[in-house]
């Protein structure tokens, strides 16, 4: 396909029939067409909800993960291991904010130390070495907050937080930018055949396509069934989370994880990039694929947790709590296929380590779809990655930054003050490439309302800036904007 061909389609017309078309705008979803439009491809990002990442990958507990506990020889070992290293190199090229805290597996109970060992071999077996057997006065020199009694631990050094938010839309972005047509408020009802494409048939009309990617997440096994397969099931499992305010943040400087069970990592004290700590996720089973609502029976159950892990934390104010969703599948590992006649390929099952996983994901379907058929030739005019607004606390944020207040004194002045979030951010969130549609998306690319006054002071003066769409802020310095331009001038 010429340039000239990709940057029509770029510009948003669905009526063109895609080389290729991938449902699912969350992390694995735009990781996949952002590695295919690194080919002589046309290609569409497609999602039922209207912005990117608002399903799955926008309420996880934002960990880059070693990979040192999953299942060694699994698929979900070998890609979390590849994708820690690509995302920490991808991260690093485009800004999203990582800090590298590190992680302290603690044990209660004699089970818990004795499996210690087991624990330290598979991490070993899953390629990670650095992870030390340690004490409990190890224990709790290293976190001297943690709760009485403590019998020792497990450190893994290389665990990390990260962003979850600007990960998926940097990845989201970087596709557009490469050309790819980004599909929103288009949930997929039905699949039908037609004269060697693909029609699917949407609520914002029908997408006519030679190959498909589901990257569904919750709704990736319907898409599924959908090809006529039925292969694996999903289950919403609902995971609550407590937001404590960043004065807690001193107790916890690391992540505190509980040595893990079947039904995952259980309840852990995580601090955050945005200068918070996490406590949770509880694991409950829903048949409601929309339920993130939190509840009572969650919120005592963490408290209940925390109590025991660290009693100080309770003490400290809660900012917000929050509820994620993750598709768990009848499968122990992830469900990564091609079906060649059918021109479609299925990345399900991915849990929480899709976050880590995902760049890896995006390679592994890549050349799975190359040995079905789908002829995959390089580009040569990519353009470099965006470089992404920083919300980590661990660097500078405009606010603080006095060239570029004297620049454009939009970035000095600041709106929401519990975040520190200025005019300048969000203007510049609207005048990017993929927009917010409304208040949470623009929370999510800004942190504005996210703070402790969840909005109370600053809501009128962001509600002004949405309904306008940040219009109302002036740009008196391009260079440091984020001005929307034409696909062919982003080349």
């Amino acid at each position: 396909m010429s340039t000239t061909d990709r940057n029509r389609t770029a510009n948003g017309d669905a009526s063109a029939t895609f080389d290729v078309v991938v449902i699912g705008a969350g992390i694995v979803g735009s990781a996949i067409a952002r590695k295919l439009a690194g080919h002589e491809l046309s290609v569409a990002l497609l999602d039922a909800r209207d912005d990117v990442g608002d399903g799955t990958s926008k309420a996880n507990t934002a960990i880059l993960h070693t990979g040192f506990d999953a299942k060694p020889g699994t698929l979900e070992s070998r890609l979390v291991r590849e994708g820690y290293h690509l995302l920490s190199d991808y991260a690093e090229r485009t800004g999203i904010p990582i800090e590298r805290t590190g992680a302290l597996l603690v044990a209660w109970t004699d089970e818990e130390l004795e499996a210690l060992p087991g624990l330290k071999e598979k991490a070993e077996r899953n390629g990670y070495d650095r992870t030390e057997i340690i004490g409990p006065a190890e224990v709790y020199r290293q976190v001297p907050h943690l709760g009485e009694g403590a019998l020792g631990g497990l450190t893994v050094p290389d665990e990390s937080v990260i962003c979850t938010w600007t990960t998926n839309l940097a990845l989201a972005t970087d596709a557009v930018r490469r050309g790819v047509t980004l599909l929103l408020n288009r949930r997929v009802e039905a699949v039908e055949e037609r004269g060697g494409t693909t029609v699917l048939r949407t609520t914002g009309g029908d997408v006519t396509t030679r190959w498909v990617v589901n990257a569904a997440g919750l709704g990736s096994d319907v898409i599924d069934r959908m090809f006529g397969h039925d292969r694996f099931t999903v289950t919403p499992r609902r995971g609550e989370l407590l937001v404590y305010d960043k004065l807690a943040r001193p107790l916890a400087d690391k992540i505190i994880l509980p040595v893990p069970t079947s039904r995952g990592k259980g309840v852990l004290i995580s601090p955050t990039v945005y200068g918070n700590v996490l406590l949770g996720p509880t694991a409950e089973d829903l048949t409601d694929r929309t339920d993130t609502g939190t509840s009572e029976k969650g919120i005592a159950f963490l408290l209940e947790k925390g109590r025991k892990l660290m009693p100080e934390l309770l003490e400290e104010e809660v900012t917000a709590t929050y509820a994620g969703l993750r598709a768990a599948s009848d499968h122990s590992d992830y469900v990564i296929d091609a079906d060649a006649r059918r021109r479609y390929v299925l990345a399900g099952g991915i849990r929480s380590t899709g976050l880590t996983a995902g760049i890896a994901i995006a390679e592994y379907v890549a050349g799975l779809a190359g040995e079905a058929g789908l002829e995959l030739v390089p580009r040569e005019d990519l353009p470099e990655p965006p470089r992404m607004p920083n919300l980590g606390e661990a660097f500078p944020r405009p606010y603080q930054d006095a060239a570029r207040i004297a620049a454009d004194p939009a970035y000095g002045r600041v709106v929401c003050f519990c975040e520190r979030v200025t005019a300048g951010e969000i203007r510049d969130a609207f005048r990017s490439p993929i927009p917010p549609a409304g208040l949470e998306g623009l929370r999510r690319r800004t942190r504005a309302m996210n703070g402790r006054c969840q909005g109370f002071f600053c809501g009128a003066e962001v509600g002004r800036l949405l309904e306008s769409r940040g219009a109302c802020v002036p740009h008196e310095n391009r260079e440091h904007g984020g001005e929307r331009r034409s696909p062919e001038a982003r080349r």
